[in-house]
């Protein structure tokens, strides 16, 4: 079916004598109207994340802004010189990957990079144990994926995609402000994340590793997508977490010292709206979610957006819509109670419903719940209600970063590539036209293509170790 917004009017064919069900769906269409969001209010939302970008780079008002806007010390893009053997890894979610990346000439003498790589599932007491455990178990996977490829005997340049805030200190130290995404190991905030991975390889005492660069994962996807495109300048992750970053002017960059050229900027919006920018566009849903996640209060405009919350409030709207009486003849399942029930991929599933219903109706019955069409038509609403709300609000946020940089450049008309991951934009049926539509809506005199990042993560880190490794060679010979 195509993306656009359904009523339940037009999805449902009902004799109009059925006064208490035309009803019922005005009461429902009413409730899930708070998702709506005119374009006024995605240019308030804007306006305010420019706001609070520009106090995160700023000196005075960095440490009270809740966009850091952190700089990542990535000033230099691959060029096409870059040649070797690397190894990548990939930290930002609940599986880790180790990835090796050739980077060399074919048989035409143009660049190429072949990956192998293997991903591995951390086990929920690395991810909230201490961070000995949690990098033991990196260097356990890493030996492992070594074995698998013959290579423990090479001392490889590394390169490790850390997807977590980090105020860097330069390309390879990094220290950790604080865990997002459900990890919680303790020892690690506020120490050197590449020294902690370090100390984890000498521990295992099996092989070696010259930790060359940490990148977060939107740097990596940018530089994997400036591969392909060389008008890209932003990096956008939308997955488990949400984040962007982009190029920025040094001049405005006040936590880094130099006043020439461009540094990578790891924005870290997911924690817009922790000082209050967002309240009025927060529902009670939202609340109920951040109130018993791992981390209420933070990463506020990250939960209304990324796939680790969608489900769960759709979940929380459809049990809204059960207790006023108007889904599933007012009695939801023991199943679909349970917190975390009602799963993201279900979300995406739903609205990838041919309109036969089955998908949907295949869905509620494994979660206990024998719907009736209108059901399965509310429920399907409900999807496109939340998942629409997502796509909106994280248009706006991107809309906000690229009319900034426009304005920074000085120019009238900005031509940019986004280089963009993560399931949520690459597995939802909609979401990716609904949220290029207002970001091209709110950035009138930009030019935007969008591309999608292959193992961009990885990938990435191991073409910025590439990239160090060689500005490296040419300082020593200097």
């Amino acid at each position: 079916m195509p993306c656009v917004s359904s009523s339940l009017g037009q999805m449902v064919k009902m004799p109009c004598s059925y006064d208490s069900v035309i009803e019922n769906i005005l009461m429902v269409e009413e409730i899930l109207s708070e998702f709506q969001l005119n374009k006024e209010e995605l240019k308030e939302v804007m306006k305010r994340m420019q706001r609070e970008m520009d106090r995160g780079l700023r000196l005075e008002t960095h440490e009270e802004a809740s966009v850091k806007m952190l700089p990542t010390y990535v000033c230099s893009t691959p060029e096409g010189s870059e040649v070797g053997d690397f190894l990548a890894l990939d930290l930002g979610g609940t599986n880790f990957r180790v990835m090796l990346v050739k980077v060399g000439e074919d048989e035409e003498g143009s660049w190429k990079i072949e990956t192998k790589n293997q991903m591995y599932s951390i086990p929920e007491d690395a991810m909230t144990g201490t961070a000995e455990m949690l990098f033991d178990y990196i260097a356990e996977c890493m030996s492992d994926f070594l074995d698998k490829h013959h290579i423990k005997h090479k001392k490889l340049p590394l390169g490790f995609t850390f997807s977590f805030p980090v105020r860097h200190e330069d390309i390879d130290k990094g220290i950790l402000l604080n865990w997002t995404k459900g990890f919680k190991a303790s020892g690690a905030e506020g120490n050197n994340v590449v020294g902690l991975l370090r100390d984890a390889i000498k521990r295992r005492g099996e092989f070696e590793m010259d930790v060359v660069a940490m990148v977060n994962d939107t740097v990596a996807t940018m530089i994997s997508c400036y591969y392909e495109d060389r008008s890209c300048e932003v990096g956008m992750i939308v997955g488990t977490g949400c984040n962007a970053c982009y190029m920025e002017e040094m001049r405005t960059v006040e936590l880094v010292e130099g006043e020439e050229g461009r540094m990578c900027v790891n924005t870290e919006w997911g924690a817009f709206g922790d000082n209050g920018e967002l309240e009025e566009f927060r529902l009670e849903y939202d609340r109920v979610v951040d109130e018993s996640s791992i981390n209420p209060g933070q990463q506020l405009y990250e939960k209304l957006i990324s796939g680790k919350y969608m489900g769960e409030l759709v979940r929380l709207v459809l049990m809204k819509l059960v207790n006023e009486d108007l889904l599933f003849n007012g009695e939801a399942s023991e199943k679909l109670k349970v917190r975390g029930s009602f799963e993201t991929h279900y979300v995406s599933q739903v609205e990838s419903d041919s309109g036969d219903r089955k998908q949907i109706y295949k869905i509620l019955s494994f979660l206990g719940v024998l719907p009736s069409e209108l059901d399965c038509d509310i429920v399907r609403l409900v999807c496109e209600s939340v998942s629409t709300r997502s796509a909106h609000m994280c248009g706006a946020g991107l809309a906000g970063v690229i009319n900034l940089m426009r304005e920074r450049r000085r120019q009238e008309a900005l031509k940019i590539t986004v280089g963009v991951d993560g399931s949520v934009y690459k597995l939802h049926p909609c979401f990716r036209d609904r949220f290029h539509k207002v970001v091209r809506e709110l950035t009138p005199h930009c030019e935007i293509t969008f591309i999608e990042s292959e193992e961009g993560s990885g990938r990435g880190a191991a073409l910025i170790s590439a990239v160090a490794c060689k500005m490296a060679a040419c300082m020593l010979t200097q």
